[in-house]
């Protein structure tokens, strides 16, 4: 798959960041990492009683002693305090034929009680084994909802702590996160930086598939950048954005380029990108396509199918197909203009192969279908559908 929102060049490494997750008390005392034990202890309520051993998953046992709290912090090592007494101080022999009798009569309760445990549990298991699995729906582990205590205690975060708590929630899609982001963000211009944590979150958030994640995520770029989203701004970088040296130049592209999708004159942001997007130098035209695709106008399109089809350079052709297919500001609606131009491109015989594969990847990220590499083959699907195509999200898998 095209690697379509790495953005090589930067000043930042990718790296995976690890989500801190919450548990959540439930009954007994057990503490669990999500509602799936939860389901487990109501399926096997009033037939076994869940009980934890260290190093391993859960087993069952019957219910012969009340359940107790168990205080222990650590719930693996849960340690039941036991009570017997003995009530009768002398043994009272009982009659072979009713012994025998009990005895089976108590071997068949305890087999039949076994037998019901057993199908509980395993049913049970199935449950959770469908809902752990890899495969179906995203599951939601808790409501996404920024909490009035996180939200009381931002003001006395500072600023970088403030952005990097907020970015991770709405990476995350908590509700209310994006809103305290717009509330906050002009604080924090030229307060905070992306150091390799906030920098790991902006890149996540930026490969986002929510449009808004990634605006959250460029709001805190533009934040760090110590950039006003003003028209004076723009005045400033079109010099540099221009003629400037190559640095300050693909920084001023790219600044204007994030400028301008969040509203600060993207007209005249286009026109400005759109000059350097044949420049002699390679890097220079590199930061205009990549400038063009986040700024996400109508009008950034069939400049982008242009430099994809034509540009002298293989990198530049396969960024701009990121930028028309995955990465960038482009909505899944934008993109779906792209079909017909991409569908010409895979039946043009002047296409070199390397090109052509990448027109193909980018068909298959816009519409979500998975096809072969055969121009008839696409055409067929696109003329049987009528364009009543949906492409693959999160949200109908």
């Amino acid at each position: 798959m095209l690697a379509f929102a790495h953005l090589s060049g930067m000043p930042s490494q990718e790296h995976i960041s690890l989500l801190p997750f919450r548990t959540a008390r439930v009954a007994d005392g057990i503490r669990c990492a999500n509602r799936v034990f939860r389901k487990l202890l109501e399926r096997t309520c009033g037939k076994a009683v869940l009980r934890a051993y260290s190093g391993h998953l859960y087993r069952f046992r019957l219910p012969s002693y009340t359940s107790r709290v168990n205080t222990n912090p650590d719930p693996r090592q849960e340690q039941d305090t036991l009570q017997s007494a003995s009530l009768s101080p002398e043994p009272i022999a009982a009659p072979v034929g009713r012994w025998r009798v009990f005895a089976f009569a108590a071997a068949g309760v305890l087999l039949a009680m076994l037998f019901v445990g057993t199908r509980t549990a395993r049913a049970a298991w199935q449950e959770i084994a469908q809902l752990l699995s890899l495969h179906g729906k995203p599951e939601p582990a808790s409501a996404n909802v920024l909490s009035e205590h996180e939200i009381e205690g931002l003001d006395g975060m500072p600023p970088q702590s403030q952005a990097e708590l907020l970015l991770e929630r709405s990476i995350n899609h908590y509700r209310g996160a994006n809103d305290q982001i717009a509330a906050r963000v002009e604080s924090w211009r030229g307060k905070i930086k992306l150091d390799d944590r906030l920098n790991n979150l902006f890149m996540t958030g930026l490969n986002s598939d929510d449009l808004r994640v990634r605006a959250a995520a460029i709001e805190v770029d533009i934040a760090s950048r110590n950039l006003e989203k003003t028209s004076a701004t723009v005045d400033r970088l079109e010099q540099d954005a221009r003629f400037g040296e190559q640095g300050p130049r693909a920084n001023a592209l790219w600044d204007i380029g994030l400028l301008g999708s969040r509203g600060i004159e993207p007209e005249r942001a286009a026109q400005i990108i759109l000059a350097s997007i044949h420049d002699s130098n390679v890097n220079v035209r590199y930061w205009a396509v990549e400038a063009l695709s986040y700024l996400g106008t109508d009008d950034s399109i069939s400049p982008l199918l242009a430099v994809f089809h034509d540009d002298a350079s293989p990198m530049i052709r396969e960024r701009a197909a990121c930028g028309l297919a995955q990465s960038g500001m482009l909505s899944e609606k934008q993109r779906r203009t792209t079909v017909p131009r991409l569908l010409e491109f895979a039946e043009d015989p002047a296409l070199d192969p390397e090109t052509r594969k990448w027109v193909y990847q980018a068909l298959r990220d816009i519409t979500g279908q998975s096809l072969p590499h055969d121009p008839a083959a696409w055409r067929n699907w696109y003329n049987s559908n009528d364009a009543s195509w949906n492409p693959v999200t999160h949200d109908s898998m």
